[in-house]
């Protein structure tokens, strides 16, 4: 993504013709034609339940309540379960491995724990989704978040819509870092050793007449950027495309949100950035913890 400055169908035959329908019945008093109605029983949703899961779902329910584990009667009196149908259920939760028995009590196993640290994961991903979809329609501009981790440039969300488009990724990222303000904005926050390493797994190359030529060139760049300071990138990446990008930090945590315009709005860029800026000044708080895992 752009990302820092610097024919007919075949005939076939007609289909038997079909017996003519009866006519349809009008209402007395109006002139419009009666709904058909439905020939078929629709099911009770209620039919559909398998009274076995519910059952299993209250059990742990009831034991996530107990952090300090408890008993299969207590477990029983409190789901208003018989207490043979609760031993059955809780053996099998055991066995399934979202339950734990340790001396006749229960807590929640791993299979649980991983569903919840799923959800809690999802969680985190939609705080900053929704963050962004926020900033993308208060500036009217397409907004990205990206991270540096493991030695690789990644792209966590993007956020664009119809009337402000993404810039599409035709040259791989990952290997471009030079080249958008994106990578730009990550490479600064490194130090020489992890840029000079970045550089060399993935070597500077023009990818447009506007790209960096060389490793120097690039590093004297990274070198002046000032810390906290928006990096810029026009055309470098993809032309016809200005982007800037603003440095995020939350621990030992290296990020980046970036922005990008058509280059006919060049003009608007910098004031775009600045206005992001101030939005993850304000919001960095509540999302810094989804930013950070």
């Amino acid at each position: 993504m752009a990302l820092v400055d610097t024919a007919s169908p075949e005939p076939h035959a007609p289909p038997a013709p079909r017996p003519p329908a009866p006519p349809l019945q009008r209402p007395s008093g109006t002139g419009l034609p009666e709904q058909p109605r439905p020939t078929t029983t629709q099911p009770n949703p209620a039919m559909t339940l398998i009274g076995s899961v519910q059952r299993a779902m209250r059990l742990l329910e009831s034991v996530a309540e107990h952090q300090c584990g408890a008993p299969a009667k207590q477990l029983a009196r409190e789901t208003g379960l018989a207490l043979p149908t609760a031993y059955h259920l809780l053996r099998t939760l055991v066995y399934e491995g979202y339950l734990r028995r340790d001396k006749g009590l229960f807590f929640l196993g791993e299979a649980a724990e991983r569903l919840a640290s799923s959800g809690a994961a999802q969680k985190r991903r939609s705080t900053v989704t929704d963050t962004l979809a926020q900033w993308r329609d208060s500036i009217g501009v397409p907004v990205y978040y990206a991270r540096y981790r493991d030695g690789e440039i990644e792209i966590m969300c993007v956020s664009d819509s119809p009337g402000t488009p993404a810039v599409q990724e035709w040259a791989d990222f990952r290997e471009t870092a030079h080249a958008h303000a994106i990578g730009q904005c990550l490479l600064s926050q490194l130090d020489e050793t992890d840029r000079r390493d970045h550089l060399d797994r993935h070597p500077v190359q023009s990818i447009t007449p506007y790209t960096v030529r060389d490793d120097r060139t690039l590093l004297r760049r990274l070198e002046r950027t000032r810390r906290m300071e928006p990096v810029v990138e026009r055309q470098e990446y993809a032309l016809g495309t200005v982007c800037a990008a603003v440095p995020i930090t939350v621990g030992a945590t290296v990020a980046t949100m970036a922005i990008s315009l058509p280059a006919r709005q060049a003009d608007r860029l910098l004031p775009a950035a600045r206005q992001l800026q101030g939005e993850i000044g304000s919001k960095l708080g509540s999302i810094a913890i989804s930013i950070s895992m």
